[in-house]
């Protein structure tokens, strides 16, 4: 089972606590998957919102298919992920009860469709954010320390 990781989202790692993490399908048209496998894909700025039942990413850009004609497909669209019912209702509880927020992690190749992988997420602090730094620093120093010896 190959998978080809397309694009990552490290800014949700930095902004958010991962609490969970899901796997769907996304509904592409067009050129969109040739557009995706050259890696012309930004998820950065992207979210996901629950309407009438269905989960929507908003914000995501696919870049043009060179090779495309004038039915190019359009970059920022909403695009529709694909998961079962009774998941996408666990998570609308979730988002609207508790406060978290849904945000795509990254977005991958597997056995040649395109995945996205969400997390359900709860917004970080200035203070959390800092002392995420100073832990990573930390761990760095200690990894060189012990490489060094």
């Amino acid at each position: 089972m190959a998978v080809k990781v397309i694009a990552n989202n490290k800014k949700a790692y930095h902004d958010y606590f991962i609490s969970a993490k899901y796997e769907c399908g996304i509904v592409l048209v067009g050129t969109e998957i040739k557009a995706i496998r050259q890696g012309k894909v930004n998820i950065k700025e992207s979210y996901i919102q629950i309407k009438n039942g269905e989960m929507v990413i908003v914000g995501m850009h696919i870049g043009h298919y060179e090779q495309g004609n004038r039915f190019n497909h359009e970059e920022l669209r909403d695009r529709k992920l694909l998961m079962h019912k009774h998941e996408i209702k666990k998570l609308e509880k979730e988002v609207a009860i508790k406060g978290f927020t849904l945000v795509p992690l990254s977005l991958y190749l597997k056995e040649g469709k395109a995945k996205v992988e969400i997390g359900l997420a709860k917004g970080k602090h200035l203070y959390d954010k800092r002392q995420t730094e100073k832990e990573r620093d930390i761990k760095r120093d200690l990894q060189k320390e012990y490489k060094i010896r």
